[in-house]
């Protein structure tokens, strides 16, 4: 069971590193599914996100597709927001079937409407990325993940950006804000399980291959498909667990 387990970590790391993603959904899901103590999911599965999207970040930057502006206002605050969620105490039982359909949606908008997903991007409005932003913060500070399996289809449904630009600005959101949300836990006195060790390095080796395929060797329209893939994943995920 042990070795299902790591594969199974493996491949989610593989998949959502793909499309810039840490992969805090799918973790979660693993880790439920197993059985490992509810007090460790959220910090492991950040501690997860922390690696695999940094690896995600470096791969798609090095690709050419990171644009500083693109996240800079999401950023300002979604990161102390995410620690204030961290340290939140709420039952995220109807914030998780909000975001399950929320992802259904932009599923549907992905594959089913003409020129939702184009190479064409607009000018981002400041205020509401600043608005967005400090949402998805505490949100994803508060249930474990990196918040970027939301902010992706914010940016490519209101084209602000094409698929692997938003991979890049997705995958330094949520490093950033998991690593602020994992900071937040730290100080509040919680100690790493040292199974955590192990399990970070298979998700490093996930996200350097996931990575590499995403940003080098996937086209956007077939990357496109990946993306509403991992959304359905976490969809699932956030309606059964």
């Amino acid at each position: 069971m042990e070795y299902l387990f790591l594969l199974s970590l493996f491949l989610i790391a593989i998949l959502y590193s793909s499309v810039g993603h840490g992969g805090g959904t799918g973790y979660l899901a693993l880790l439920a599914l197993y059985g490992i103590a509810p007090v460790l999911m959220k910090p492991t599965a950040l501690t997860l996100n922390v690696f695999v999207s940094a690896i995600a970040f470096f791969a798609y930057y090095k690709a050419g597709c990171f644009k500083w502006k693109l996240i800079f206002p999401f950023l300002i605050s979604s990161i102390p927001l995410a620690y204030l969620g961290a340290l939140t105490k709420v039952n995220p039982a109807t914030y998780k079937i909000v975001l399950g359909i929320f992802l259904l949606i932009a599923i549907g908008r992905m594959l089913l409407v003409p020129n939702a997903v184009t190479e064409n991007s607009k000018k981002m409005p400041f205020i509401p990325a600043l608005t967005i932003g400090a949402f998805l913060g505490f949100f994803s500070g508060m249930i474990g993940i990196g918040g970027g399996i939301i902010l992706s289809p914010v940016i490519i449904l209101f084209h602000w950006a094409n698929v692997k630009e938003s991979a890049a600005a997705s995958a330094l959101f949520i490093f950033l804000n998991s690593l602020s949300g994992l900071t937040a836990l730290v100080s509040g006195g919680f100690k790493f399980d040292p199974h955590l060790i192990g399990w970070i390095i298979v998700g490093i080796i996930g996200g350097i291959t996931g990575s590499y395929i995403g940003s080098f060797r996937l086209k956007p329209d077939k990357l496109k498909f990946v993306l509403a893939s991992v959304l359905l994943m976490a969809s699932i995920k956030l309606f059964i667990l």
